[in-house]
């Protein structure tokens, strides 16, 4: 039913659509990473986008595709901060009001660059079920657009466009990784990786902490995330039927990983690329850490979604940071009074 909804040219709309309001996206790669994951490995890296995560593409695509009187109302969401970031700045580039609804408990880094943004945040519970409750009662409230963070044909079309990108960056890898928390970032993908290579395997990668993804593929039926327990707070929502339904008709298999490779993963890519990644996009390095034999069909490509970190919760600080002290202005010398 919901399986072709969201199609490749739909993913070439959203491309010319948000152009002038996202960034074009790097794709790095390390030799010595590639050693150490066992296969040549590129990487699209969405930590440089815009608001730091690909959800700015969704997000400006869904926005900029409203009327004006309905966007004039302003635009709703519910996130843990990723997507509620990238909405509150779309909005803001339209000129329209943001609120956004965060579970308690929410990263500040992601809480305050919402609100940074000019969105209006309420709080809520963490639970899947009060997020929707309290951005249903605000949307009955303002009378603003609902752009769900997954489960949007304009939001999962504006994701797949980091892949589209890659058309003429790469050649045709064997592997393509991202991954799956609501699965709109997947869909994406998968649809335009199906288009582009269609000869490529298509996986997504999600914690075992929060494994609806595959639960839901293994038993054909979607399945709920009832208590996520994982360090990468942007995958603990679950698949939608939409999402879900794109999934099965486009993905080839869901892996599940341990928090341990989560966090090496991270620490890998900050290690070899340089660059900082938040524990979300290390799922996918996780991935090729913990399933050695992904990469013995060619190259993979990785999506690293984000990077928005929460510094003050790194994993691998073993040690208080000093306190900053302030520095003493140099002592002046007293002028000598003149005979």
């Amino acid at each position: 039913m919901y399986s072709q909804d969201v199609t490749y040219r739909d993913v070439e709309a959203a491309a010319r659509r948000i152009a002038p309001h996202v960034h074009r996206t790097p794709v790095l790669s390390s030799e010595q990473l590639s050693r150490r994951l066992g296969g040549q490995i590129y990487f699209k890296c969405e930590n440089f986008q815009k608001a730091g995560a690909f959800k700015s593409r969704g997000a400006c695509n869904a926005v900029f595709r409203l009327d004006a009187g309905i966007a004039e109302r302003g635009v709703a969401t519910h996130s843990s901060g990723n997507h509620g970031a990238a909405l509150a700045r779309a909005a803001r580039r339209r000129g329209i009001p943001a609120y956004v609804v965060m579970p308690r408990g929410a990263a500040d880094v992601k809480r305050q660059a919402v609100a940074g943004y000019g969105a209006t945040v309420i709080e809520c519970e963490p639970t899947i079920q009060a997020r929707e409750a309290a951005a249903a009662e605000l949307v009955a409230r303002t009378g603003a657009t609902l752009i769900h963070p997954y489960d949007d044909p304009d939001v999962i079309a504006g994701q797949g466009t980091a892949t589209l990108e890659l058309a003429e960056a790469i050649a045709p890898p064997a592997l393509v990784l991202a991954p799956v928390g609501g699965g709109g970032l997947l869909s994406g993908t998968a649809i335009v990786a199906r288009h582009l290579w269609p000869g490529a395997k298509v996986l997504g990668a999600e914690p075992a902490g929060a494994d609806d993804a595959a639960r839901s593929i293994a038993r054909g039926i979607r399945q709920h995330q009832s208590d996520p327990k994982t360090i990468a707070d942007g995958l603990r929502g679950e698949l939608s039927d939409r999402t879900f339904a794109l999934i099965r008709t486009y993905v080839d298999r869901i892996v599940t990983v341990s928090e341990p490779a989560i966090v090496e993963g991270m620490r890998l890519v900050w290690q070899y690329l340089k660059i900082v990644i938040e524990p979300s996009a290390a799922v996918p390095v996780a991935a090729l850490i913990e399933h050695p034999l992904l990469t013995d069909a060619g190259a993979a490509l990785v999506i690293l979604s984000g990077g928005n970190v929460d510094l003050d919760a790194l994993r691998w600080v073993s040690a208080p940071v000093p306190a900053r002290t302030k520095r003493r202005a140099p002592a002046r010398s007293k002028p000598r009074a003149r005979r």
